[in-house]
């Protein structure tokens, strides 16, 4: 009897262990696929966590629209406590957070270097503290990574080297005023399509364009579809925000939130890197399809820069809370620009 009451409770034991093992489970979810960068992130951060936590801390990855389909049904899934982890483009969610645009503002990031050192500084505390406090303290922004590169135009009908050469087509949109914006500035029609229905509104001809990155394009495979020009004018980073349920945060123990924010931090550095590596296929079967790659000389970059500048202006004007994001990103965009000048002045000594 005495055995038998030993065995029990060493059992017992085991079995508490064991189910103390996940006290936590994320369900992380964003409107993608697994070929996706968002994919590769989400991995990096299941690995990470799982292990920190000693497996205190579960993540189940749910890619596409299963667990919610729109940046407003997920963003109420994040408030309500249906989806702990949702990654969305700014155009997702503008309608809750419009100033978030400011990162679709054209050619005010030089290149990765600086996009990368903008995004790990204080620039992405600050629309923490401001999306934190406009959601009610509902959703709070992780970090900010990268999808799918650089947005850059591509069409079906001809090379375009300078924006003049832009003139008439119809380019596809988001449903988000910025971008349209910015298409009608470059002498381009806007037609809001939603992502699904892009392949098909090339291959018919209902739109002649888009303006997005090559992984994306190659991933849907919009050759297909008859696109065949792009170049490589890299108008606006392809930013995207990691949102966590702030309730579920507030709920966790020092030790497992300093497990989260560093899984999040390698999470971003994956997503960094994720876009450079798959771009070296993507370019190549782009070409391969029978595409036309073009990167503007300075001169040409110049006129595309000149072409963008009136949208700032519209964005201070017509975006709720976007004169003072916009100031907050520039002065963020400086710092990081001096910052790597002198690394890179270093590096070449």
């Amino acid at each position: 009897m005495f055995k038998t009451t030993i065995t029990s409770l060493l059992l017992a034991t085991v079995l508490a262990g064991a189910a103390g093992a996940q006290q936590i489970t994320l369900r992380a979810t964003a409107n993608s696929n697994e070929q996706d960068e968002d994919f590769d992130g989400l991995s990096v951060f299941k690995s990470y966590v799982e292990n920190a936590s000693n497996g205190e801390i579960a993540v189940d990855i749910f890619m596409g629209t299963q667990l919610c389909a729109t940046g407003e049904e997920c963003l109420a899934g994040l408030a309500d406590g249906s989806i702990d982890i949702y990654m969305s483009t700014s155009g997702g969610v503008a309608g809750m957070f419009p100033y978030l645009q400011v990162l679709d503002l054209p050619y005010l990031m030089s290149d990765d270097r600086v996009a990368e050192a903008v995004l790990t500084g204080d620039f992405t505390t600050y629309l923490r503290d401001r999306t934190l406090e406009d959601s009610g303290e509902a959703v709070r922004l992780m970090t900010i990574g990268n999808t799918g590169g650089w947005r850059s135009f591509a069409n079906t009908e001809r090379r375009i080297t300078t924006p003049a050469d832009m003139k008439g087509l119809k380019l596809r949109a988001v449903p988000a005023d910025l971008p349209q914006e910015l298409i009608r500035q470059m002498g381009a029609a806007p037609t809001p399509i939603p992502w699904p229905e892009l392949f098909t509104s090339l291959q018919t001809g209902v739109v002649e364009g888009t303006a997005n990155g090559i992984t994306d394009i190659m991933s849907m495979k919009f050759p297909d579809a008859g696109l065949r020009y792009m170049t490589l004018d890299q108008h606006s980073y392809v930013a995207a925000f990691w949102w966590l349920s702030n309730a579920r945060f507030q709920e966790m123990t020092d030790d497992q939130k300093k497990i989260i924010v560093d899984g999040f931090s390698a999470l971003q550095q994956a997503t960094f890197a994720s876009p450079k590596r798959k771009e070296i296929k993507a370019y190549a079967d782009f070409r391969a399809a029978g595409g036309d790659i073009y990167v503007p000389s300075a001169e040409e970059k110049a006129a595309f820069v000149e072409a963008g500048k009136p949208v700032l202006d519209w964005f201070r004007d017509n975006v709720d809370g976007g004169s003072d994001a916009l100031d907050t990103f520039q002065s963020a965009i400086e710092a990081a620009q001096t910052k790597v000048d002198e690394e890179r002045a270093a590096e070449m000594r």
